[in-house]
C-alpha cells in the first residue's frame, strides 16, 4: 500500500516542521512555497512582496532559543538566547539541512486553490491546484493537507477610518511595509499601534526621528525580555509551577504581586502606558527599550488618533502635533486563506473557527488542519510542531475528534471564556494558554510527561520539569516521536543559556556559603510539598515507601537542585 501524501502549504518554520512530522509518522509530504527559499516571515527581504510575511531588518526575537526551539533540535549553544532573524533563519536551515527536508519542498509554486474531492465522505482527498513560476497549474491529488502559509500577509490599515486623512501632507505606512528608520531621520513621526512590532518600530524611528509620538487606545504593560539575575524571561515564567498559581491563589492578587513587580522597574501610569486591563489578562508588551526612549523625551506617549487636518494630528484627548511627516499604523492583520473555501474556516462573527485552533469542525473527515493560527504568552513554534505532531496522527486515523456537536461546544466555550480580556471575538477565537494547551495535544498523543512517575522514578529530572522552564524537550521523553536525548537536552539546558556569556574569564569570588540559600535547606522545605502533591496524585503501595528506595529518592531529590 502506498504511502498518503499531504500537501504542506508555505516553507516557512511551521512548514518545515510539518514536514518532519509527516515523515515521522510515515506519511509523503509535498510542500508547496512560493517564494524560492525557506524561512518564511524569518526570511528578510529589502522589499516587501504582496501576499508574503514581511518584517525589518532590525527584528529580534520575543522568546529565548531554549524555549522556542524544536522538540528534538537544541538551538547551537553559542547562539544568543534572544536571537536576530537572521541568526533564526540559519537555525531553520541547519533543521532542514539536519533532516534532509529540502527536498520535499516545490519552490516558487503557489497554491491556489484546495477543494475538497467528489468522494470526500468516502475518502478525505483534496484537490490542490499550484501554479509555478511560469503560470503553468497543475492538479494534485492528496490525502490530507497541512495548512501553514501564516497570518501576517493581508495588512489591516484604518487610515480610512478617520477624519481628514485624505488632507494629511505626510505619508503613511503599514508596519508590513517598514524596513528601517533611515526615511524617518530628522522628521516628526506617529506610529499607531502598541503591539509588539508598534514597540520595536516607535523605538527604532525614536533614534533617528526629530520626536516620535506612540498612540494606544488602551495601552499596556510592558515587560523586558531580562529576568532576575540576567536570565531569559520567558525560562523564570513559564513553569508548570506558574501556571498553575493563578489557579491555586486568588486572580486578583496575582494581578497585585505581578504588576507591582513591574511597576518597580517604571511606573505605568507616570510614563502613559498603564492599560485598561490587569496584566495577565492579556499578553504584555515585550520592550527592553521603550521606557527608556520615553524617559529621555525621544519617545512621547499618546491617546487614541482621532483626526487629521493636513500636517496636524489631533488626538481624543483634543491635544494636537504638528508637522507631522508620516504616520505608521502597526493595526495587524487579517488572518485570511484565499485558496480555502471560505465556508471552511470563517465564523459569523469573522472570527475562524477551529476546533482547538487547529481542525475546521465542518469537515466529514479531519483531513485538513491549519497550523499557527493562535496567540499565546509563549514561544510560537513548539505549539506548531504539537499541532504538527496531532493532525498527522489525526490525518492517518491513529486519532479520532470529538463529534462535530462536541467540537463547535468546546469552541464556544472557549471562546466565551477570552472575551473576558478580548472584547473583539477575532481576537478572543484565537487566544490559547500556552502549556495548557500544549499539555492537550500531547495527552492527545501520548507524549505528556507524567510528573509524578518522573518525581518517583527520576525526581532530579521530574523536579527540572515540575519547577524549571517548560522547554520542549519534555514532550520527547516518551510515546511516539521519543527521542534519546530529550532527559540530556532538559538537564543541560542551562549550560546552554550560560554559553554565549563565556567570552570572558571572570575569577570567582571566595564566599561563605549562605543557609538561608543552602540546596538542603530549600529540599526540606519543598519536600512537604512535593510529597502532598505525590500523596495527592499517586496511589502509594507498601513497596513504593520502602526505606531504601526512599533514600534513594530523597538523594536524587537533592541532585535536582544541582
Amino acid at each position: 500500500m502506498s504511502r498518503q501524501r499531504v500537501a504542506v502549504v508555505g516553507g516557512g518554520s511551521s512548514g518545515l516542521a510539518c514536514i518532519k512530522t509527516c515523515l515521522d509518522e510515515g506519511l509523503e509530504p509535498v510542500c508547496f512555497e512560493s517564494s524560492d527559499d525557506i524561512g518564511g516571515l524569518w526570511n528578510f527581504k529589502e522589499s516587501p512582496e504582496e501576499g508574503r510575511s514581511s518584517i525589518y531588518r532590525s527584528l529580534v526575537v520575543n522568546t529565548s532559543k531554549e524555549m522556542m526551539c524544536f522538540s528534538n533540535f537544541p538551538m547551537p549553544a553559542h547562539y544568543p538566547n534572544y536571537m536576530n532573524n537572521a541568526q533564526l533563519l540559519h537555525y531553520l536551515r541547519l533543521y532542514a539541512q539536519h533532516f534532509d527536508l529540502l527536498r520535499y519542498i516545490h519552490f516558487q509554486t503557489t497554491v491556489k486553490s484546495v477543494r475538497q474531492r467528489p468522494d470526500f465522505s468516502a475518502s478525505g482527498q483534496w484537490e490542490v491546484v499550484t501554479q509555478n513560476r511560469e503560470r503553468q497549474e497543475e492538479k494534485h491529488v492528496l490525502d490530507g493537507v497541512l495548512v501553514c502559509s501564516g497570518h501576517y500577509t493581508h495588512p489591516v490599515s484604518p487610515l480610512g477610518e478617520f477624519t481628514g486623512h485624505e488632507t494629511f501632507t505626510g505619508r503613511c505606512y503599514h508596519s508590513w511595509e517598514y524596513k528601517d528608520a533611515d526615511a524617518f531621520r530628522g522628521k516628526r513621526v506617529l506610529v499607531v499601534g502598541i503591539g509588539n512590532s508598534g514597540g520595536d518600530i516607535a523605538v527604532e524611528i525614536s533614534r533617528s526621528a526629530e520626536k516620535t509620538f506612540l498612540s494606544t487606545r488602551k495601552g499596556a504593560w510592558v515587560i523586558g525580555r531580562m529576568s532576575s539575575r540576567g536570565l531569559p524571561l520567558d525560562m523564570m515564567a513559564i513553569t508548570r509551577v506558574n501556571s498553575v498559581l493563578p489557579l491555586l491563589l486568588p486572580k486578583a492578587l496575582v494581578n497585585w504581586v505581578a504588576e507591582r513587580a513591574v511597576n518597580q522597574k517604571y511606573d505605568h501610569t507616570l510614563y502613559g502606558l498603564k492599560p485598561n486591563h490587569r496584566l495577565l489578562d492579556r499578553r504584555p508588551l515585550i520592550n527592553d527599550d521603550l521606557p527608556g526612549r520615553i524617559l529621555q523625551g525621544a519617545l512621547v506617549m499618546k491617546p487614541n488618533l482621532q483626526e487629521f487636518r493636513g500636517s496636524a494630528l489631533v488626538f481624543e484627548d483634543g491635544t494636537v502635533e504638528e508637522n507631522i511627516s508620516a504616520v505608521v499604523f502597526c493595526t495587524g492583520y487579517n488572518g485570511t486563506f484565499s485558496f480555502l473555501p471560505p465556508s471552511l474556516s470563517q465564523g459569523p462573527r469573522g472570527e475562524v473557527i477551529l476546533f482547538k485552533r487547529v481542525f475546521p469542525p465542518s469537515l466529514e473527515l479531519p483531513t485538513l488542519a491549519i497550523m499557527g493560527l493562535f496567540q499565546t504568552k509563549g514561544p510560537i513554534m513548539p505549539i506548531v510542531e504539537m499541532q504538527a505532531r496531532w493532525a498527522t496522527r489525526v490525518i492517518k486515523g491513529l486519532n479520532r475528534l470529538p463529534s462535530k456537536e462536541a467540537m463547535l461546544t468546546s469552541i464556544e466555550t472557549e471562546r466565551t471564556k477570552y472575551l473576558k480580556s478580548y472584547s473583539c471575538p477575532r481576537q478572543a477565537a484565537t487566544q490559547v494558554d500556552y502549556i495548557p494547551y500544549l499539555d492537550f495535544m500531547a495527552e492527545q498523543i501520548g507524549v505528556r510527561p507524567s510528573i509524578r512517575e518522573l518525581l518517583l522514578t527520576d525526581p532530579r529530572l521530574g523536579l527540572k520539569i515540575l519547577l524549571g522552564p517548560c522547554t520542549p524537550y519534555q514532550y520527547r521523553l516518551t510515546g511516539p516521536g521519543k527521542w534519546v536525548g530529550a532527559r540530556q537536552a532538559i538537564l543541560s539546558q542551562w549550560d546552554r543559556v550560560a554559553e554565549p556569556f563565556r567570552t570572558r574569564v571572570v575569577p570567582e569570588p571566595e564566599s561563605r556559603p549562605q543557609i538561608f540559600f543552602s540546596p538542603w535547606l530549600l529540599t526540606l522545605s519543598g519536600i512537604g510539598v512535593l510529597m502532598a502533591v505525590l500523596v495527592s496524585q499517586t496511589t502509594l503501595t507498601a513497596g513504593s515507601l520502602q526505606p531504601a528506595k526512599l533514600l534513594d529518592w530523597l538523594g536524587a531529590l537533592l541532585m535536582g537542585f544541582q
